[in-house]
């Protein structure tokens, strides 16, 4: 039940920042995907600041690996498997 009122809340939030914007809602589509985006963004912020806190380095690689494919879908370069990392080689000496 908690989650459902802490939806329901964001989602007030929202509606009170975009009838501040004068925007209409839903939102055209490049504004409600810009919002996605910051969406996305935010999320990683809670794990950045936890890391911090208890005094480890944010660092780009970690960003890389943590952060960037969370918010692109993309698989960070170190989780590919080893057979398409073979395909890839083949791929590039062809």
């Amino acid at each position: 039940m908690k989650v459902y009122i802490i939806s329901l809340a964001a989602g007030l939030l929202v509606g009170v920042i975009y009838a501040l914007l004068q925007v209409r809602s839903p939102a055209p589509p490049a504004i409600a995907l810009i919002g996605l985006l910051g969406m996305l963004i935010g999320e990683q912020v809670v794990p950045t600041v936890k890391r911090l806190i208890v005094g480890e380095a944010v660092t780009v690689s970690w960003l890389r690996t943590e952060c960037v494919s969370k918010i692109t879908g993309v698989a960070p370069p170190n989780v590919l498997s080893k057979k398409e990392t073979t395909d890839s080689k083949m791929d590039s000496e062809a």
